[in-house]
């Protein structure tokens, strides 16, 4: 059976990363979390006090990146230069710097032959920003993933409030999310947006068990038509 590329873009909190694990997992494909590669980079720009206006530092510390991922018991591993950073990467902190990072041009081109080594084989779910317009554009399934502000803050809060973190209100990341919807729309590199092509999936009142059915479900009727 022919093995497809799926494409998951959408907006922050829409639950990419959840849906496309549930989708990898069912369909037996490998995948891939572009968004962590900008968040790995963003964090070793946190570690080492580069700031965005240090582009001799970033592109110094992107000559010797290397970032690998590995399934453990449905976690997708994250590895920097050989350390788990899988936690490291999903603070406030570090996301807002990524969203920056990864509009600077020549940070998209040296992370680039990363993403399109892994979007070159088959049988691979590949979810992030700009996968199916970018990154992906000859995917067989391009899917842009998105929900309410409201909703997807309430999923962010949760997968906070199971981590331990207290000190941080829905509204805050209601906020929070708006600030860089606006910021990923509005850049002047890549804006986040659906790729002409792609099916566009509103999950804000079905869960992310039922949204990962509905892609499997359309993954399905495109590889039906290569038999």
């Amino acid at each position: 059976m022919k093995k497809i590329r799926i494409a998951i873009d959408g907006p922050a909190g829409a639950g990419k990363s959840s849906v496309s694990k549930l989708v990898a997992e069912k369909m037996g494909y490998s995948y891939i979390d572009t968004g962590a590669i900008y968040r790995s980079l963003a964090l070793l720009m946190i570690k080492k006090g580069i700031t965005l206006e240090d582009e001799n530092l970033i592109a110094e510390e992107l000559r010797s990146f290397n970032i690998s991922f590995k399934m453990d018991n449905g976690v997708n591993l994250v590895f920097l230069n050989g350390e788990d950073i899988t936690k490291d990467i999903r603070t406030e902190e570090v996301s807002m710097l990524a969203s920056s990072v990864s509009a600077i041009p020549f940070v998209r081109k040296g992370l680039f032959d990363i993403q399109r080594a892994y979007a070159e084989k088959g049988g691979v779910v590949m979810e992030g920003r700009d996968i199916g317009t970018v990154i992906m554009p000859q995917a067989e399934l391009k899917i842009f993933l998105t929900a309410s502000p409201l909703k997807r803050a309430e999923r962010r809060l949760f997968d906070l409030r199971a981590k331990g973190v207290a000190d941080i209100t829905l509204e805050k990341l209601a906020e929070e999310i708006k600030k860089r919807d606006e910021q990923d729309s509005n850049r002047e590199v890549a804006p986040l947006m659906p790729a002409a092509d792609s099916v566009v999936v509103d999950n804000s009142d079905i869960d992310l068990k039922q949204t990962s059915e509905k892609i499997i479900s359309l993954a399905e009727k495109i590889i039906g038509e290569f038999l």
